[in-house]
């Protein structure tokens, strides 16, 4: 299993930071994203990259403002992914961690790479939704 974690310190409060990470009517915001697909309000979701490539998430924990997990799987992998969300004195320290298991041995070693640029722009993405 790959594990790639990203931290930052946002400038907005927790609840508005909150809001635009869990909120899966508007992915307008996301750079890699198509459209999400909300097959069980709560519970189920599944994302469509640019390309149309689906990946299906089962949220597995809601704890507003603090704590969003869920599992996801496509067919190249599967994995965890937490999101854990702490006021500070400056708005909103996010803490996310990403685990994936590859389905396919010859994608092995580009994943640590690709997680990371991932969890880059999924950053970049947000602080732009943010207006910071």
């Amino acid at each position: 299993m790959t594990e790639s974690k990203k931290k930052a310190v946002l400038k907005s409060r927790i609840e508005q930071v909150w809001e635009v990470v869990t909120d899966l009517s508007d992915c307008s915001w996301r750079s890699d994203l198509q459209r999400i697909d909300v097959l069980e309000p709560g519970k189920t979701f599944v994302e469509y990259t640019k390309e149309g490539f689906p990946t299906t998430f089962v949220i597995t924990r809601f704890e507003p403002p603090y704590r969003y997990e869920f599992t996801m799987d496509n067919a190249n992998m599967t994995g965890t992914w937490t999101g854990l969300f702490r006021r500070t004195d400056e708005g909103c320290e996010a803490d996310f961690t990403e685990r994936v298991d590859v389905k396919k041995w010859i994608m092995k070693p580009f994943v640590p790479g690709y997680l990371k640029k991932q969890q880059e722009q999924y950053f970049h993405d947000l602080k732009a939704a943010l207006g910071e």
